[in-house]
């Protein structure tokens, strides 16, 4: 029978439970890596509403399937799961008072210190989610406020960890890794920012270190601590993804892979790192070696078959990069019957393949390329009330084929390779790049000997292009200007490809940069960022036009000022 009374909290005690935690978490995250997702998640969530590192890291491991996966139920599930964990840790966290001040007068426990990294922590992984759902402009600031809260709070661990202030409890190494993450987060994520975003956010003059954010990120992934391998797949990200699809594709391979190593030894056949490799492989332009990783990383594991949809998308782009079109089509039939992320863009890209074949060539399971691309508009979906830009641009190139007899698009696969900055990934090879420049002068010559129709201008400018980005992986770097100038001189004759110029500014302005005229690249940079507006994948290219700027080391903020909304 109970005395009525509950045995007091001490120190200690409180300093056992959270080691306790800490080492049950480590578990799961391993079991995790291991690819035993289901068995991760059942060891964290009997203690998911009362220990804030179990809420914390299985609604982590559920934000890792959303990011991998990039189902919206996913999406929604995890950032529900993440509010639910948010709401765990603040009952740990102190009550009034700055950590400086408590720290000072020894008046804060180090179960407090953690609850403080886990809440921001929290935050953050919100902040991701809500990136996540849709690349539009709102969704950037309304994570970018929950980025900004849990920046001040990691700002004012930061400082405190670094005072020296505080008991250093058994715990602290799990302290600072997840100090580092934090603080490595938040400046690589808004190093990325076009100043328009940055501004909105009132972050008016301040953009994130990228350097220093990497750097911070680096010493928790070699920390041993919880957070070592968040810090280790948000810097994998960062090299193999973000830095080409927000980037100018110049991605790390050699940091990736020096970061995998260790990774790869522990976990021969852990999916996530197999799928990592194979993205290694992609950049250095070795394709059948990553199409080997990408095939293991499904093998690897049967549990969460949305993991394979990630490998399915990599092996399309892979047998594209090889012109293997029929490959390419079998990987987005797979991913149309099997992904709900976007059935609109995963139908495209089957019509897409289809019309690259020669009319005369057999098509696969009978399908047609023109009744496929007149499916597209109907899988149309709205993830937080607005479409995918990458949808939206699928469903508007594939609007022409309404037409009784459509006029067909030259090179839509190509067009959406460039889209996804695929032709960064096959710079090393000269023989690939030459055959999609093969592709093109096929697709050149049909343009010229068919009859003129509303989207012959559109359709040229489309193939001029990509032809002076194929010139430029092949070094002919005059030509290569000459095609994007004459992009950009059509400026007023383009009727619905109105993404083109802007972006034939860009890649202008990448030729200067390579060959050292570096004012007259800043000149079309700030051109490209300040005079269009309201094109497809306009928030792609404001990324990309930020990112050259970034390597500039020029003044990234507006000439004028501008609305996003």
């Amino acid at each position: 029978m109970s005395s009525g009374k509950d045995a007091p909290v001490t120190e200690n005690s409180r300093q056992t439970s959270l080691t306790a935690s800490l080492d049950e978490c480590m578990e799961a995250l391993d079991l995790f890596l291991n690819n035993h997702f289901n068995e991760s998640l059942d060891k964290l969530r009997p203690r998911s509403k009362d220990s804030m590192y179990h809420a914390l890291i299985y609604a982590t491991v559920l934000e890792m399937q959303a990011m991998m996966t990039f189902q919206h139920d996913d999406i929604v599930q995890a950032g529900n799961t993440m509010k639910c964990a948010q709401e765990v840790c603040q009952r740990f966290r102190k009550k009034t008072g700055s950590l400086l001040n408590l720290g000072a007068n020894k008046d804060i426990a180090e179960e407090q210190l953690h609850a403080e990294a886990c809440y921001a922590e929290c935050l953050l992984h919100r902040a991701a989610l809500t990136f996540l759902q849709d690349e539009n402009m709102v969704s950037f600031i309304k994570g970018g406020i929950k980025v900004r809260n849990s920046y001040l709070i990691y700002k004012e661990l930061n400082t405190f960890v670094q005072s020296g202030m505080g008991f250093k409890g058994p715990n602290h190494k799990h302290l600072e890794g997840g100090v580092s993450f934090g603080i490595g987060a938040f400046n690589l994520t808004l190093s990325l920012f076009p100043t328009r975003i940055l501004k909105l956010l009132e972050f008016a003059g301040f953009s994130g270190d990228k350097e220093f954010g990497i750097s911070q990120l680096n010493t928790g992934a070699t920390s041993h601590s919880l957070r070592s391998m968040l810090c280790a797949l948000l810097l994998l990200c960062f090299y193999t993804f973000l830095s080409f699809i927000l980037g100018i594709g110049e991605g790390d391979v050699e940091d990736a892979e020096k970061l995998l190593e260790p990774f790869r030894q522990q976990y021969p056949n852990g999916a996530i790192f197999l799928f990592f490799a194979g993205r290694a492989e992609e950049m250095k332009g070795n394709i059948d070696e990553a199409v080997v990783l990408f095939e293991d990383g499904c093998k690897a594991q049967q549990t969460w078959k949305q993991f394979h949809h990630m490998c399915y998308w990599e092996l399309m782009w892979c047998f594209t990069y090889k012109r293997h079109w029929k490959m390419a089509y079998f990987y987005a039939d797979l991913l149309s019957q099997e992904s709900r992320w976007s059935k609109a863009m995963y139908i495209y890209m089957k019509a897409a393949y289809l019309s690259m074949l020669p009319e005369t060539e057999s098509r696969p399971f009978g399908d047609n390329e023109v009744d496929l691309f007149r499916q597209v508009p109907t899988y149309k979906q709205k993830i937080a009330g607005k479409s995918p830009p990458t949808e939206k641009f699928a469903i508007r190139k594939a609007r022409r084929y309404k037409a009784s007899n459509p006029a067909k698009l030259p090179v839509p696969v190509l067009e959406m390779m460039y889209m996804w900055n695929g032709f960064s990934m096959i710079i090393k090879r000269p023989e690939l790049t030459q055959g999609m420049m093969e592709t093109l002068l096929d697709a050149e010559r049909t343009l010229e000997t068919s009859p003129e129709n509303e989207y012959t201008v559109d359709d040229r400018c489309v193939i001029l292009l990509l032809k002076g980005v194929c010139l430029k992986n092949q070094g002919h770097i005059q030509a290569a200007e000459e095609c994007f100038t004459k992009v950009y001189s059509s400026d007023k004759k383009i009727k619905f490809d109105h993404y083109l110029v802007p972006n034939a500014l860009l890649e202008i302005s990448l030729v200067y940069i390579d060959t050292g005229r570096k004012d007259q690249a800043i000149k079309l940079l700030q051109k490209a960022k300040n005079n269009y507006k309201e094109y497809s994948m306009e928030s792609r290219t404001q990324f990309r036009v930020h990112a050259a700027l970034t390597k500039l080391k020029a003044d990234t903020s507006d000439q004028d000022e501008i609305s996003v909304l």
